[in-house]
């Protein structure tokens, strides 16, 4: 085991080093954010001179080379738009990408789990169908539209809840409900199928024989057995809600580091960038982790080198 979490730490460190160089790359090619803090009438010799002070001047492979080193002391550099330290920008905003995270996941557990069970269970029934019409419109819904239907409903029409920003606990319903209704919906029709799979299983049927209580065949046996396609999905989830609730944040205007992330982007902010990317392939690779590492516990007759 100790071997493994080593072998998976060198990945993730190999994982964090092409991303970023790839990051780097793909950043020279987007134009020279030079020019975009400058004023239109501003003379040839300031823009040099504050190309030279940025490092912009020297050559892309001395550039790369200060990058690596920077970035393996967590040192991404200054903000060109904020005039503040990168990482600390990114760091800043991860609490709240936290928080709404672990909001919705809680939530997409809470609902798809239970939801997926019922509808295996009771196949073919008013339940399922329900269910079944009821995963597929949480897919198929724009995000963007139901966060703008909920803000006219619950904030515009009844005021009941915030339109947005971040505060207490009124200000995560709508979000949390937004990110949610798309995982749910997966993870839901993926524990369907894992459970109906299950079901048919022959452990299944010596333990209905055996006279087991229904409760009991389904919470020790088929859920447990069918968890692992589950875990791997949820893991995916887990990683694609940190990085890229980038539509939710900016309905709800909630300071998250998806929201960061694109503006840096679109301010050509290299440096927050950089960090941005860092911290979102860091968490990925630590959740997947998570996951092979919970494939040993769900089912021992997996053995992890």
């Amino acid at each position: 085991m100790r071997a493994y979490i080593v072998s998976r730490l060198g990945q993730t460190a190999l994982v964090l080093f092409l991303s970023l160089t790839a990051v780097f790359a793909m950043s020279r090619l987007s134009g020279d954010p030079v020019l975009l803090f400058m004023p239109m009438d501003i003379q040839a010799k300031d823009v040099n001179e504050f190309r030279q002070r940025l490092g912009f001047n020297d050559p892309v492979p001395v550039q790369y080379a200060r990058f690596v080193a920077g970035a393996a002391r967590g040192d991404f550099g200054e903000s060109l738009r904020y005039r503040e330290d990168a990482m600390g920008l990114v760091l800043a905003r991860l609490p709240a990408t936290l928080l709404l995270a672990s909001t919705s996941l809680l939530l997409t557990f809470a609902v798809a789990v239970p939801l997926g069970v019922l509808t295996a269970v009771r196949r073919d029934g008013l339940l399922d169908h329900v269910g079944t019409v009821s995963t597929v419109l949480g897919q198929a819904t724009p995000g963007f539209w139901l966060g703008l239907m909920l803000i006219y409903v619950f904030s515009v029409q009844l005021r009941w809840l915030p339109t947005g920003g971040i505060g207490g606990v009124a200000h995560l319903v709508m979000p949390s409900i937004v990110l949610a209704a798309f995982y749910s919906a997966r993870i839901a029709r993926l524990t369907r199928s894992a459970v109906l799979d299950a079901l048919g299983e022959e452990y299944v049927l010596t333990a209905r024989a055996k006279g087991l209580g229904e409760g009991r065949v389904i919470g020790k046996h088929t859920l447990r057995n069918s968890a692992i396609p589950i875990v791997t999905l949820a893991g995916l989830e887990a990683g694609q809600v940190l990085g890229g609730a980038v539509i939710t944040e900016t309905i709800f205007a909630w300071p998250g580091l998806g929201r960061l992330t694109v503006q840096a982007l679109l301010n050509r902010d290299f440096p927050v960038v950089f960090a941005a990317v860092f911290v979102i392939s860091l968490m990925y690779t630590l959740i997947n982790l998570l996951v092979d590492l919970a494939y040993a516990w769900l089912d021992p007759r997996i053995r992890l080198r």
